[in-house]
């Protein structure tokens, strides 16, 4: 499937934030969307779910414009991953995952078996089951965010939208869900997910959307465009890029401020 985002506009009132914004996703991709605080990263997914004004420019799935879409048909296409968070009352991880299958139930309905299968095996692709009875106020951050990523995965969609999903995260967890988030796209999902971390790019991405200060976007493969030039233009710092071999022979890119 293909996801394609064509000169759009979009903001809140009369504030535009993203202007004239085009790129194309398909199953299997990674793009991975970098820049500084304030360029519109948060803002240009609310535009991509239909949360925020949009002004004009399309978001179209297999040429459909997704606008015309039911919000329960949305949901089942493209799920979004926030920021891990606490929830107000103490759910157990179960409930949660349940939750992510809302758009295939009726109105009044309660989950069926085969709700609570998908479930439980999203639990298990993600290597989490053995938190199916924990409550979810308890768990590590790490851990809420996987659950997550399976509440997003329960729905079943071809395209996943991930705000920062390794935000918060110790050095090993931000590892795992970087490592579950390749083996999702190699299972035929499309990712697009932010990050504060040039290196991510590297690590897991396909492709990658740069926001500039002045909110333009460069958007290419991640050698093309995480240059130490385009990263200083980003972040207003001087930035080296070293490459390193690992033991596999991969070489790897990793970026270093200059301080």
């Amino acid at each position: 499937m293909k996801l394609e985002i064509t000169n759009l506009t979009c903001g809140y009132r009369n504030k535009i934030i993203n202007d004239n914004i085009s790129f194309a996703l398909e199953s299997g991709d990674i793009i991975c969307l970098l820049g500084p605080n304030g360029v519109g990263k948060t803002t240009l997914f609310m535009g991509l779910l239909g949360l925020v004004d949009v002004v004009s420019g399309s978001v179209r799935v297999d040429g459909e414009n997704i606008r015309d879409w039911s919000n329960k048909r949305l949901a089942k296409t493209i799920a979004y991953v926030p920021q891990a968070h606490t929830p107000p009352f103490a759910f157990l991880v179960l409930d949660v995952v349940i939750m992510g299958r809302n758009a295939h139930m009726g109105s009044f309905s309660k989950p069926t078996r085969e709700d609570i299968n998908i479930a439980d095996e999203t639990l298990e692709k993600l290597g989490i089951t053995y938190l199916r009875n924990s409550i979810y106020t308890e768990i590590s951050g790490g851990e809420r965010q996987m659950v997550l990523i399976a509440r997003a995965l329960a729905q079943q969609p071809a395209f996943l939208i991930m705000d920062e999903p390794t935000a918060n995260l110790d050095y090993g967890n931000q590892a795992r869900v970087l490592s579950r988030i390749k083996e999702l796209a190699a299972s035929g999902l499309g990712i697009i997910m932010t990050s504060h971390s040039p290196d991510h790019a590297f690590l897991c991405s396909t492709k990658v959307a740069l926001f500039l200060k002045d909110r333009s976007l460069l958007i290419g493969s991640p050698l093309e465009i995480v240059t130490e030039k385009n990263l200083q233009q980003a972040y207003g710092i001087e930035i080296n890029i070293i490459p390193s071999r690992l033991s596999n022979g991969r070489v790897l890119q990793l970026c270093t401020p200059v301080i």
